[in-house]
């Protein structure tokens, strides 16, 4: 049992208040963390404000790139803490460290690059014999707010980043996983990031996360989680800049020219990869009626071959989601849309937190999981008429993050690429596709059309400084 403690400015703090880290799978203690009060959060903060950066870009990378090998040195051991943690199987915690590797590297690529432009200033009649220079310059602090689902990769989409950028910050991570992310702190200090650099603090919400989001030292604030909490921010931050990525409601749209055999590996990746908790996992199959039927048999004999169980054995490739209480509502839902007349195919069962993977069909329109987000492994299977009515339908939700289309029609996928709302459309590939230098974000519920991705987060940690010169 791991017993860590929060960081400020690299220095362990001392409480008296913890919290418990249990694994959802069998509820076995997994860790404690000595949790920050408030005068913990205002240490943070007068260090990452005194604190101005002397590294250069070539430090910088040098730290990004040292932390990258130890991460890849022990990946093994990080992937077995996120599995204990989370409850998420073995494969995908050893696939999230692969990602984690590459948000590093590309982190580590953009610190030496140098985005400045050069302006003359004699380009117009009324001009001047000079040359006009942007440079970038670090805010003064950055408040990070991440979530469960990937609990290292999504600390590292904003850490990494604002180190390559030189600027400080202040991580607030999810109370269900904070392990991942206060062992990736001490890697990062034993790289040799300046302690300064990097505070992590758990604490109740009043005590920690509300003070660093109103705080108006606080320049930025990058969230990922849930609508109804980024919304809170967005009301009560103040005049700050705010990335905010949050949920999504996202379709797989299946039309009669599909690769069945494509659009079925893709419909059970989509859904059932880590335990369907992902912003851009399928949350609907939206399948033209006149192959609806084709598709729905290929998909149950393929989702037979998603084992779930016990998130150690490497054979299981479907672990638990979160916790007890996240698989009971999602139990529910299922329940809901059976009274409203769909049927359940496949799974439907639960153990504790653990759901088996889900295929149902026949569902309306308006049942529950598919008007809000289900944050499981579930694999609701709609009917639509043609490609006008699938984007019609997947437009009508709150959220506009990501979609995939399966299509042989080039036509028809740029098409919908055109016409769906959203902030990513993904042909003959699923709706999360990506790789971690990308700009990535939603519009709508899904989020203020902001961009994130290891370059899109540089420069909103940064902000634009422009000089001239006589030329």
């Amino acid at each position: 049992m791991l017993e860590l403690a929060c960081f400020v400015a690299g220095e362990p703090i001392s409480s008296t208040e913890t919290l418990t880290v249990t694994n959802p799978y069998n509820g076995q203690v997994v860790g404690t963390v000595a949790l920050a009060s408030r005068s913990h959060v205002e240490s943070a903060i007068q260090q990452a404000l005194a604190y101005r950066s002397t590294l250069t870009r070539y430090q910088r990378y040098e730290i990004l790139m040292r932390a990258r090998q130890s991460l890849q040195e022990r990946a093994e051991e990080f992937a077995q803490g996120i599995t204990a943690e989370t409850g998420l199987a073995i494969r995908e915690a050893r696939y999230e460290l692969g990602r984690c590797a590459d948000v590093l590297m590309f982190s580590a690529h953009e610190a030496m690059k140098d985005d400045g432009q050069v302006f003359s200033g004699d380009v117009s009649p009324i001009g001047k014999a000079r040359k006009i220079v942007t440079t970038r310059e670090p805010h003064s602090f950055v408040v990070a707010i991440t979530p469960f689902n990937h609990p290292l990769n999504q600390v590292l989409h904003k850490v990494a980043p604002a180190i390559a950028a030189g600027t400080p910050i202040i991580l607030k991570p999810s109370e269900k996983t904070p392990l991942s992310a206060l062992r990736l702190a001490q890697l990062l200090y034993d790289a040799g990031l300046p302690p300064p650099y990097l505070s992590v603090l758990l604490g109740r919400t009043e005590e920690v996360a509300t003070p660093l989001v109103q705080d108006p030292r606080t320049e930025v604030v990058a969230f990922t989680g849930s609508v109804s909490v980024g919304k809170t921010i967005a009301r009560t931050a103040g005049y700050k800049k705010l990335i905010l990525e949050l949920g999504g409601n996202d379709p797989l749209i299946v039309l009669e020219d599909a690769d069945m055999e494509l659009a079925t590996t893709l419909a059970c990746e989509g859904s059932f990869r880590n335990s369907g908790q992902r912003c851009t996992a399928i949350k609907r199959i939206l399948v033209q009626e006149s192959v609806r039927e084709e598709f729905t048999e290929r998909m149950v004999e393929r989702a037979k071959r998603y084992t779930y169980g016990d998130p150690t054995d490497p054979n299981t490739l479907v672990g638990t989601v979160i916790d007890e209480l996240s698989a009971q509502y999602l139990e529910s839902v299922v329940h809901k849309a059976v009274e409203q007349g769909a049927k359940v195919l496949l799974g439907g069962v639960r153990q504790g937190a653990l759901l088996a993977p889900t295929v149902i069909t026949n569902v309306p329109r308006t049942a529950e999981m598919i008007v809000k987000e289900s944050f499981g492994p579930l694999a609701p299977i709609l009917s639509v008429q043609d490609i006008a009515d699938a984007v019609r339908f997947s437009n009508a939700s709150d959220y506009g993050l990501s979609a995939g289309v399966v299509t042989r029609d080039i036509d028809k996928a740029m098409w919908a690429v055109k016409n769906l709302r959203v902030g990513m459309v993904n042909i003959n590939e699923v709706p999360s596709y990506r790789v971690e230098s990308q700009p990535f974000g939603g519009i709508k519920d899904s989020g203020l059309g902001i961009k994130e991705g290891v370059i899109e987060t540089i420069k909103y940690m940064t902000y634009v400084k422009t000089f001239s010169l006589p030329w």
